[in-house]
């Protein structure tokens, strides 16, 4: 079972979205409170059902919001990003070496942010 675990920055507050297993799935920005942090929190889990709107391919298939965007960074490196309903990002990954590591992702955050709980870190 995953979890949002909340944590304070010296900017502000973020979470990371964590599988089972405790490695981190998805990353939020920085909020500039925690009642903001925790409204991301809720988006995530009611946008996590987009489709996957793959990049890395010629001439990829458009698709509406809100949608997971699967792309290929400067380092060559795979990630994703999901997008909510009005086209803001949400939640975004760490790079993947391959393009099957961040589809696992994205299926991980599909799996996990739904039901996941919320956690403070101090």
């Amino acid at each position: 079972m995953g979890k949002f675990v909340v944590k304070e920055t010296k900017t502000g507050v973020k979470f990371d979205l964590k599988a089972g297993n405790g490695q981190v799935i998805a990353t939020s920005e920085v909020y500039t409170t925690e009642a903001a942090c925790l409204k991301g929190i809720e988006s995530v889990k009611k946008n996590c059902v987009g489709a996957v709107e793959d990049q890395t391919v010629a001439d990829f298939e458009k698709v509406t919001h809100p949608k997971f965007e699967l792309y290929e960074d400067k380092a060559g490196e795979f990630r994703f990003r999901l997008k909510a309903k009005n086209g803001e990002v949400i939640a975004t990954s760490e790079g993947y070496t391959s393009k099957n590591g961040a589809l696992n992702g994205i299926e991980s955050v599909k799996e996990n942010a739904p039901d996941a709980e919320i956690v403070k870190e101090d």
